[in-house]
């Protein structure tokens, strides 16, 4: 228990209120700033649009660094977060990131788009939660997790799994690795016109790639504050879902935390973001056969990304910016695996 704002809370809950502010500013992004991780595929791929993809350069520069300087300053511990903690499995990133990529483009959203949308009023992106949900917990901990644990085995490494630890043991100064990667995202991001021309696309990717760095630095605080009964996290959204719904419906499930607080936090910035765009509507999902596709891809999402460790948002963001091995892997592994199942669908399509 702590005193806050002049309130006893747990800490547990002090942490999730760091999660729904930094949920919040995401869900605001997604919506007011455009920031989507499959949207920005489909535009750039079918749509002769970079921007939204772009936008990605902008998010991941920032998110690396402030996350590296909170890191250098000592407001972030790195060391504690599972990127860097858990032995990391190449195959791991490859065969879950292709999965959940693919699992992506047939659901139509990742699990923090849709949770974007069901604050949007889109009642199809509750199915696409709940099954993702389900579908992540049966192979965190239910009965797929002996088959997971068999095949993809979650332990803790003495070595920290990151580029950072990696320049250390080859005695190589690390901050001009960050700068050049900093600096190289910001050029590919800044080189697309229609990105420069949105500057709310820029206000928002700056934003979103800072609540990252600030969820690392608030949970490293509430850890420390804690003695360590609170992890070190950052923005993901596969077991995060899970638990929130546990939690919403026992208040226990592993109790209040970071990540359910980032949960409720997206859908209450995408609501904000939606109600002043005027782009809330209730829609629900009148074919059932693309309901049946939805499903059958937030049911592969929610166990390729506990395979991988991570969503589009977990690793895709999080962990690039936690500068770990597994990030940039399991990021281009789910690029491929949506580009894959965009086509596929697309091609579905077409009249013979």
């Amino acid at each position: 228990m702590t005193d806050f704002l002049g309130w006893q809370l747990p800490w547990g809950a002090v942490a999730a209120i760091a999660g729904l502010i930094a949920g919040t500013v995401l869900g605001l992004a997604a919506r007011l700033g455009d920031f989507c991780t499959l949207g920005a595929l489909e535009s750039a791929l079918y749509g002769g649009d970079q921007r939204r993809l772009r936008l990605w350069g902008i998010v991941l520069a920032v998110a690396i660094l402030a996350t590296q300087a909170g890191a250098a300053a000592g407001w972030i511990d790195l060391g504690e977060t599972y990127y860097h903690k858990v032995g990391w499995m190449p195959l791991a990133s490859i065969l879950g990131g292709l999965t959940f990529g693919y699992g992506m483009a047939l659901a139509g959203n990742c699990g923090f788009g849709a949770l974007v949308r069901l604050g949007s009023g889109d009642l199809r992106a509750m199915v696409i939660v709940i099954i993702l949900a389900i579908s992540g917990f049966a192979a965190l901990s239910g009965p797929l997790a002996p088959i997971r644990h068999a095949l993809f085995p979650q332990i803790d490494s003495d070595n920290p799994q990151s580029f950072a630890a990696l320049f250390q043991r080859l005695d190589i100064p690390f901050s001009p690795f960050v700068a050049l990667v900093v600096v190289g995202l910001l050029v590919w991001a800044l080189s697309c016109p229609t990105l420069r021309a949105s500057r709310r696309s820029l206000l928002w990717g700056v934003a979103a790639g800072l609540a990252v760095a600030f969820s690392f630095a608030a949970t490293s605080w509430v850890a420390r504050e804690s003695l360590g009964a609170v992890p070190v996290e950052g923005p993901s959204f596969v077991a995060a879902v899970g638990r929130a719904l546990l939690w919403l419906m026992t208040a226990s499930g592993g109790g209040l935390g970071y990540t359910v607080g980032t949960v409720f936090g997206i859908t209450l910035g995408s609501f904000a973001g939606s109600m002043w765009r005027g782009l809330f509507r209730w829609e629900a999902c009148e074919d059932p056969r693309e309901l049946g596709r939805q499903i059958g891809g937030a049911a592969l999402m929610g166990i390729g990304g506990v395979v991988a460790m991570g969503c589009s948002i977990g690793q895709g963001v999080s962990a690039v910016a936690a500068l770990a091995w597994s990030g940039p892997v399991t990021l281009a592994a789910i690029v491929v695996g949506a580009s894959f199942g965009l086509r596929q669908l697309i091609e579905s399509f077409q009249p013979e």
